[in-house]
């Protein structure tokens, strides 16, 4: 069998895109790498993917390791790497808090010794590569496919690790790696179930409104009118992702998983009302303010539940061209749906869930 090697599983993407990778060869085997802690619920997924799709009995392999550590931790990495076609590679930490000395572990550490063990596969066909569209920091205007170094600041340590993880990526493909990038806009729940594994994001503020009563307080900061966020569903990025990776001419371009054409912070906070029921009152805040208030005031974020990491996403001054995504999902049914359509479904799954938090995996 070949192996599609991957890390990130257990997690939100992981989970649902070892079946879809599995699904186009019978020939196929999906080989986890998973920390020890996460074994246990790693196994539990393993098992509830076989059992919802009985043609992946015994083709959906744990093993043990860690991206963190030269080699992964592997204790015999050749003999796997030997029959490893393509690694997919997600891991990392998703947090916009994240410390620095914990992203540059995970996000680029990690990395690097991902695409160590990458190269020496022999029969490596492809790097797959799960990066964000964040690298673009606060760029101001279009921020393209090809663009990377652009001069851009930082808002946390979270995007500077993924920019510095996909530096490396990008470097050892002019080398020759053959790869392909993926970059999601923010991700959340399946357009159609609304499912997820955690609340963040927009969450954010879809559980502050659903906290309120009829009558609901929204602080707000910067031209809600002109700042835009862009948001995708899970079914999308993971559509698009196995699709795109089976593709020989996705090798060596970046994608932007991104909506072409993103709602506008205004046009969110109203659908995000609708959808809840609730008449929403907005609060103008400057953004040093409001960041102020969420970590020195006593109990603004008990109350809120709204981290100040994230009020830098309501000015975000960035558009993401998606070129060589559009032109490429061209013809097939891979678009990202308005966001509208489905926000209702992610608010009817909170309400039926409010016990998932917003704790990334690490």
């Amino acid at each position: 069998m070949a192996v599609q090697f991957f890390t990130g599983f257990p997690g939100f993407l992981g989970s649902e895109l070892v079946p879809r990778v599995l699904a186009r060869s019978a020939a196929d085997e999906a080989v986890c790498l998973v920390q020890s802690k996460f074994i246990p619920l790693a196994r539990q997924r393993a098992e509830e993917i076989m059992a919802r799709e009985p043609r992946l009995q015994g083709r959906i392999r744990l093993v043990e390791g860690d991206i963190t550590v030269p080699g992964l931790g592997l204790t015999d990495a050749a003999t796997l790497q030997r029959n490893v076609a393509e690694v997919y590679h997600l891991a990392a930490v998703y947090d916009l808090s994240v410390p620095r000395r914990v992203g540059m572990k995970v996000n680029v550490d990690g990395t690097h010794n991902v695409l160590d063990f990458a190269e020496g596969c022999p029969g490596l066909r492809r790097f797959q590569y799960v990066s964000t569209c964040y690298v673009s920091g606060a760029y101001a205007g279009i921020f393209r496919e090809t663009d990377l170094a652009k001069g851009q600041k930082f808002n946390n340590y979270y995007e500077e690790t993924k920019f510095l993880a996909e530096v490396e990526v990008q470097a050892r493909m002019k080398k020759g790696l053959p790869a392909t990038i993926y970059r999601p806009g923010i991700v959340v729940g399946d357009s159609h179930t609304g499912s997820t594994q955690k609340y963040d994001g927009p969450y954010f503020a879809i559980r502050w409104l659903l906290r309120q009563p009829g009558i609901a307080i929204m602080p707000v900061v910067g031209d809600t009118t002109r700042t835009r966020l862009n948001v995708v569903p899970r079914d999308f990025v993971i559509g698009a992702i196995a699709y795109l990776s089976a593709d020989d001419k996705a090798v060596g371009k970046v994608y932007q998983l991104a909506d072409p054409d993103p709602l506008t912070i205004d046009e969110i906070l109203t659908a995000v009302a609708k959808a809840s029921h609730r008449l929403l009152v907005k609060v103008p805040l400057p953004v040093g303010v409001a960041k102020t208030m969420i970590d020195w005031v006593p109990f603004v974020y008990r109350v809120m539940q709204i981290p100040s990491s994230s009020i830098d996403y309501f000015v975000h001054p960035t558009f993401y061209d998606t070129t060589n995504t559009l032109a490429d999902l061209a013809g097939t049914d891979l678009q990202v749906p308005p966001l509208r359509s489905y926000l209702p479904t992610l608010v009817s799954f909170m309400k039926v869930h409010p016990e998932l938090g917003s704790e990334a995996m690490a």
